[in-house]
């Protein structure tokens, strides 16, 4: 069993993007600027947008924060939004999600320019994704493709299975995975709530994506022996012994599956740091499209 490390992944990535922006501002170009919307104080939004401005700073891009109340209007993000479209100096626009309830999320993505849609979640990229035309891809599934490249992992003609059919990671992930790209040409099975055997879809899966947000779902008598398994999930559960008050889960039961594959991701320090790596490659195509 080897590990997949996204840190390590990841940095190889960043010290690419450094350098390229380096090269930029030495062409007297300006460096790639991220702008993130934080609506309320959601621990694990802050922890995530923290992460995104930290990484913006290590890999040279500027970025911006805007902090709104949980209880803004959804006229005064969506009026935000339209600000920051208009702002040459900006080149992506994320909104981290989740939103309050009283704000229609899909009317948020849509708003957003969508050759500023560095997350990906724009209808008119998601629709340029599936007829395999350029775009921007979302953030996981293109860091678990960056990650699958790093680790020189084959994927060609073989069995994968995405548990999960989110807009945001399962969907777009089985359309790339079957794909005619370096990182794709499987044959792929999309699993969610309702499929029927799903432990005999995933024995017969090479290749595993478990993104469905339940802690240590996946079992060990639910892979074949030799599978590649990477991780989406992340869920906070309350422990008393932990500084933090609690500790981080994978939708795999690491424990127990670990030792059966070829190939794994840890939670934390898997999927995590290679979406912020793909997040910012977005950014910086975003930037290079401007100039």
């Amino acid at each position: 069993m080897l590990i997949l490390d996204g840190k390590i992944a990841s940095a190889a990535v960043k010290a690419t993007l450094l350098a390229q922006t380096q090269a930029l501002t030495i062409a007297g170009k300006r460096a790639p600027h991220l702008a993130a919307i934080l609506v309320g104080n959601n621990g694990a939004s802050e922890t995530y947008v923290a992460s995104k401005v930290k990484n913006c700073e290590e890999t040279g891009f500027e970025s911006t924060l805007v902090r709104l109340d949980v209880d803004v209007t959804e006229k005064i993000l969506l009026d935000k939004i339209i600000e920051l479209n208009n702002n040459p100096s900006v080149d992506g626009i994320l909104v981290q999600l989740p939103l309050p309830k009283h704000i229609d999320e899909a009317k948020v993505i849509e708003t957003i320019n969508p050759a500023k849609d560095v997350d990906g979640f724009h209808p008119a990229n998601v629709g340029r994704l599936v007829q395999g035309l350029p775009t921007f891809i979302p953030a996981t599934p293109y860091g678990i493709l960056l990650m699958l490249a790093h680790f020189d992992i084959p994927t060609k003609g073989k069995n994968a299975v995405v548990i999960g059919r989110s807009n945001i990671v399962g969907r777009p992930m089985s359309i790339l995975l079957s794909s005619n790209i370096p990182q794709g040409n499987c044959t792929v099975t999309l699993c969610h709530s309702r499929t029927k055997e799903l432990e005999t879809h995933c024995k017969q899966a090479d290749i595993i994506v478990a993104a469905l947000g339940k802690p240590e779902f996946l079992q060990a008598n639910m892979i074949k022996k030799g599978a590649v398994v990477i991780d989406v999930g992340i869920t906070r559960v309350n422990d008393n012994t932990k500084k933090s008050g609690f500790r981080l889960l994978g939708d795999v039961h690491f424990e127990s599956v670990a030792p059966l594959c070829s190939w794994i991701t840890p939670v934390p320090g898997g999927v995590g740091p290679m979406t912020i790596a793909a997040l910012l490659k977005n950014t910086f195509q975003a930037c290079q499209q401007r100039h």
